[in-house]
């Protein structure tokens, strides 16, 4: 159980909160943008230490998705922030303190306008919910004007935004079962509702998510799917229901949400999960659903923090596992008119800089040469032996690796 539904003082504020799906935003208060600058030459000298990059280019299909995912070209993932769970020692009058319980800062604007200034165009938001709403799913006033405050910073830098639900996958919230599917889309409903309503008016530069990476957490099929498996297959069907839910909430609340791009993933988000034989995509008559999926791959370079430290870009096996799940996403769906969007992906630090930065460079080039795009998980972690994805360092809004951020930017570049 969450501490707002333990905290008697949230109860008495349920007045100020929006009345899940009555149709009308909660009243957040009027934020400003602090003065800032984008600062110059975030990225150092030029380094030699990119390969060149040669990818076979795929043809595109030309339509309004795929010029959308070509224009968001290389995003970056606020990680650890907004989405931070599981920290029960945080009472419901600090709530606040959950955006650096896991990540250790607080977001600033001089961050944003580091990743502005680095070159990337996209900005991935991942939010829990779940340790923030009452009992009927009110999302506490104070969690959501701090993350519309972050949108809007974004969004007053020219950024592209994605904003989700992220670690909400919980029985007692939303789980991709037919046992759970009618709690799941009463939870569901009540917090995409008021997602909607608070960035109804907001332009199409923001772009809402459906779910995390929805999947059966807890069994032996958290993280693969059996094609056989009965429960694996009641799950695919759960998902494509709760995304069809996702866009027809969305889509009731009007304005710019009628028309607004939509990211829905299959199981676990995974390439599998979209390629899945019952994965469906959602009806929409704004015809408007991107495909989400985090790739990590190949896992145990990018990933598995004991696997291999090593990645070549001459090494056919290397390329061949990127190159493969991407051949199989374009067959699917960009070669028939649907965008994709590699939300998450990376490679974690094993003191390789010269691997990581070969592997940012051709992944990011494979990508657009499919007529995808990608954003890079940033924990905030650097040190340790747990998954160290940081690359802005955000006490100082500084690159600890700049040399790879450079070569996703030359990679994400090609045409």
């Amino acid at each position: 159980m969450n501490f707002l539904k333990r905290s008697a003082a949230v109860l008495t504020a349920a007045a100020m909160l929006i009345c899940a799906g009555c149709g009308t935003g909660p009243k957040l208060p009027e934020t400003s943008i602090p003065d800032y600058t984008i600062p110059e030459n975030v990225l150092g000298e030029p380094t030699d230490m990119i390969p060149e990059v040669t990818v076979d280019k795929y043809k595109v299909p030309e339509n309004e998705g795929m010029d959308l995912i070509k224009d968001m070209q290389l995003g970056w993932n606020l990680g650890n922030t907004f989405d931070a769970s599981d920290a029960g020692n945080i009472s419901a009058e600090h709530e606040l303190d959950y955006e650096k319980v896991w990540c250790g800062q607080i977001t600033t604007i001089e961050n944003i306008a580091a990743i502005k200034a680095a070159g990337f165009k996209t900005i991935r938001i991942p939010v829990s919910w779940h340790n923030h709403v009452d009992e009927e799913f009110n999302i506490s006033q104070a969690w959501l004007t701090r993350v519309k405050e972050v949108v809007d910073w974004c969004r007053d830098m020219d950024l592209y935004v994605i904003v989700n639900t992220h670690h909400d996958n919980n029985e007692d919230y939303y789980y991709p079962d037919t046992e759970h599917l009618e709690s799941s889309k009463k939870y569901l409903t009540a917090v995409w509702t008021q997602m909607a309503e608070t960035f109804k008016d907001y332009d199409e530069h923001l772009i809402l998510e459906s779910m995390n990476e929805p999947r059966l957490v807890g069994t032996n099929y958290e993280w693969w799917i059996d094609r056989n498996n009965e429960q694996c297959k009641d799950a695919i069907s759960c998902i494509n229901t709760l995304n069809q839910l996702f866009v027809d909430t969305v889509r009731a609340t009007g304005g710019t949400n009628a028309t607004r791009w939509l990211l829905c993933p299959g199981y676990a988000a995974s390439p599998d999960g979209a390629l899945n034989e019952g994965f469906a995509l959602p009806s929409d008559s704004a015809n408007r659903v991107i495909v989400s999926v985090h790739a990590y791959r190949p896992y145990s370079f990018a990933l598995d923090t004991k696997g291999t430290k090593e990645w070549s870009i001459d090494n056919p096996s290397d390329t061949g596992d990127i190159l493969n799940f991407m051949d199989s996403l374009y067959g699917k769906f960009v070669m028939n008119g649907t965008p994709v969007l590699i939300g998450e992906f990376g490679a974690l630090n094993k003191d390789n800089l010269e691997d990581r930065v070969a592997f940012s460079a051709y992944y990011t080039a494979a990508a657009r040469a499919h007529g995808m795009s990608c954003c890079w998980w940033d924990n905030n972690a650097f040190t340790g032996s747990g998954e160290n994805f940081g690359l802005l360092y955000r006490r100082g809004s500084v690159f600890t690796y700049p040399e790879i951020v450079q070569a996703l930017i030359k990679g994400s570049s090609v045409s």
